[in-house]
């Protein structure tokens, strides 16, 4: 008992140092016969276990089967928040939950107002203490492709409402925006006030490509971040696209999806190892695994 105390502690100290993985991923029609299918679950447990937060878009599971049974896939702890939306005519979105490091303080959806999102985006606010930043919000969206220029515009209403309301202007908006090719174009960033404003930083390029066919090359999916404190505590260079293709070395990728996840990593502040001589971390070491 003693020695498996010491090795959650040394997991512990390891990451914090590692920092926390948020992830977005359009899994296209996630539904329970999709589920069934023991290649795509096991590919996808292998994506979302990644990750310490992931938002998952595009799921179209009433009954929540399919996101039980990749809970249970998971075989780790895992909490799920879905949406609140209304419009049941639509594809669901859910937060799947799997870090220790963090915690849930709230979560909202944001109030129409005479903004007709058709999925309106829902926010969650965190408190994680082995994180350069110790609270942060959330905000997932999958936009309509018809009005994807207004929605992500709209965003910046959303961003005003929630920050006022925790006292908190360190939001990360992230899913399928459709923020690309035909449906966002460079004129059309003139409209959208999240581009125009330069307190928000896009850690997904425009030259990148969020999709999985050959037929299009398009940056659809992105994390944005409001701010300098929220940037900063963003490990650089760590937005990107994960192609799952190539790292498991897949060849029927879009069994799964017409999408890759993206991803980020925010800092750990590793305040146990900070404070912990380096001596006392090899004691521990050495009394995991006396061995070596």
């Amino acid at each position: 008992r003693t020695r498996h105390l010491a090795l959650l502690l040394l997991l512990l100290m390891i990451g914090g140092a590692a920092g926390l993985r948020i992830c977005s991923y359009n899994i296209q029609k996630f539904d329970k016969t999709k589920a069934a299918d023991y290649k795509v679950m096991h590919t996808l447990t292998k994506i979302v276990s990644r990750c310490d937060i992931c938002v998952l878009q595009d799921v179209v599971d009433p009954e929540l089967k399919a996101v039980k049974a990749l809970v249970t896939s998971l075989n780790r702890y895992a909490s799920t928040l879905p949406s609140r939306t209304k419009n049941l005519s639509h594809p669901q979105r859910f937060l799947l939950w799997l870090s220790l490091l963090c915690r849930q303080l709230d979560q909202y959806e944001h109030q129409y107002k005479g903004k007709a999102f058709v999925r309106p985006p829902f926010a969650v606010h965190f408190s994680c203490n082995k994180t350069d930043i110790k609270e942060f919000v959330l905000v997932p969206l999958h936009t309509d492709p018809d009005q994807a220029v207004q929605e992500i515009d709209w965003l910046y209403d959303v961003f005003e409402e929630v920050s006022a309301k925790w006292n908190n202007t360190n939001v990360m908006f992230l899913g399928d925006f459709h923020a690309g090719c035909a449906y966002v174009t460079r004129d059309d960033k003139k409209n959208i006030r999240l581009f125009t404003n330069s307190n928000f930083s896009w850690l997904i390029g425009d030259r990148e490509d969020t999709t999985v066919t050959d037929q299009t090359n398009c940056p659809y999916d992105r994390i944005v971040v409001h701010g300098q404190s929220f940037l900063q505590a963003i490990r650089p260079f760590s937005g990107m696209v994960f192609n799952f293709g190539k790292e498991f070395r897949l060849k029927q990728v879009l069994k799964l999806s017409d999408h890759y996840p993206i991803e980020v990593r925010l800092k750990g502040s590793a305040p146990l190892l900070q404070a912990t001589p380096l001596l006392v971390v090899g004691a521990i070491i050495r009394f995991v695994f006396p061995a070596l």
